[in-house]
């Protein structure tokens, strides 16, 4: 997907949710066992059943219908790499015989606000996005999203979805480094080891943070690495200014194919994209790591287009996304699928799955911005990036 996007936060049931984790209701190893570590029990709130849940398979069958008269859907910024998404694409239209248009894969969650606005009333628009929560959050209050709840709502943690339906976040990860050890000696493992002399023209990010949700978070995960809070991401922005200076940080996009050729040898991404990277990638050595300093989590939200030409598609394509099938293929892709708690608890998740991800003990101190604390640090990027970074 993208160069892009920012976020937060995750929930399960039955016995007291936290006495359940503390057990290992989930058991398994990598992300199955994430469930106990107490960071990300802070925003496992408990879900109550949605008066507004979709009622029964008579509802779904009448959505079905009208989607498929419609007969197509306008995504954007879905990249087939990302988050299984091609994956995801092909399945549905597979599912449900209704053909998926993605413009602009490699967009931003910027890009994608501005494709809805510009693309106003024309049947090109775009039916959905999938973009950071200050992306969210200005789109809702710009009226650019109409409200859905999906019928597996009441499973979507509380801290993850908008109270009235007009966004709901899809799955998260947390800010990693992926390093080409063909060019790079060796990976580094915490944000200090980025100002080594020996890695100048290395070290880059996948789109401009200003704009893209990704490479935002890894200012907001190098702010907790030096110094800063989740209320003051300003030593982040000091400390890409410092890199910038040592001729480390190159302003070139991280994107799979100049990781693996090594032109941005060491990137700074989500989780769920270093590791599809390096497990699309055998043949080159890559290693993939969680900082040691500075680990930030953050979610994407799904939300549909106020003036949506395929507007029953849209709803059948959340309806998708959130069922068992799509957030399992969401898992499969290396994210933390939000459903991932609710799931873990029914048994539906395969162990082969679960293996795949990092141990547990890598997500123990990851951190998650409320969106109030997303749209401050979003201004204060906004506003310094260009004079103190780029020299702009």
């Amino acid at each position: 997907m993208r160069t892009s996007d920012s976020g937060s936060n995750d929930g399960a049931g039955g016995i007291s949710r936290r006495e359940a984790l503390k057990r290992g209701l989930l058991g398994g190893a990598g992300l199955a066992s994430l469930g106990s570590i107490s960071s990300l029990l802070a925003f496992a709130d408990a879900t109550g059943v949605s008066a507004h849940e979709l009622d029964a398979s008579k509802s779904l069958a009448k959505l079905i219908a009208a989607a498929k008269k419609e007969g197509k859907l306008n995504t954007i910024a879905l990249p087939p790499d990302w988050a299984d998404y091609g994956e995801i694409i092909s399945k549905f239209q597979a599912k449900y015989g209704i053909t998926i248009t993605n413009t602009n894969p490699n967009g931003s969650s910027g890009e994608e606000i501005q494709a809805v606005v510009s693309l106003k009333g024309q049947d090109r628009a775009p039916d959905v996005v999938d973009v950071g929560p200050s992306f969210a959050d200005s789109g809702k209050k710009q009226n650019l999203f109409i409200p859905y709840k999906v019928s597996t709502w009441s499973t979507i943690p509380t801290n993850m979805k908008d109270p009235s339906g007009h966004w709901i976040g899809d799955y998260w990860g947390a800010q990693s480094f992926i390093t080409n050890l063909n060019v790079a000696k060796a990976a580094p493992k915490d944000f200090s080891d980025l100002t080594s002399p020996t890695l100048k023209g290395m070290v880059a990010l996948d789109n401009d943070p200003r704009s893209a949700s990704d490479a935002f978070s890894a200012v907001f995960a190098a702010a907790l690495a030096n110094g800063g809070s989740l209320n003051n991401i300003e030593p982040g922005i000091t400390f890409f200014a410092k890199l910038k200076k040592l001729g480390n940080f190159i302003t070139a996009a991280a994107h799979t194919a100049q990781i693996v050729q090594g032109a941005t040898p060491i990137a700074i991404k989500w989780d769920y994209l270093n590791l599809a990277d390096k497990a699309g990638n055998p043949n080159v050595k890559l290693a993939v790591t969680v900082p040691k300093h500075g680990a930030y989590g953050g979610f994407y939200c799904q939300a549909i287009n106020a003036t949506a030409p395929n507007p029953s598609a849209a709803k059948l394509w959340l309806e998708y996304l959130y069922s068992d099938e799509g957030q399992l293929l969401f898992l499969k892709g290396f994210t933390h699928p939000a459903r991932y708690l609710d799931l873990a608890k029914r048994g539906k998740i395969p162990a082969s799955l679960a293996k795949r991800l990092p141990p547990a003990s890598s997500y123990q101190h990851v951190k998650f911005a409320s969106l109030a604390q997303i749209n401050t640090a979003s201004q204060i990027v906004n506003e310094q990036w260009g004079p103190k970074v780029l020299g702009t």
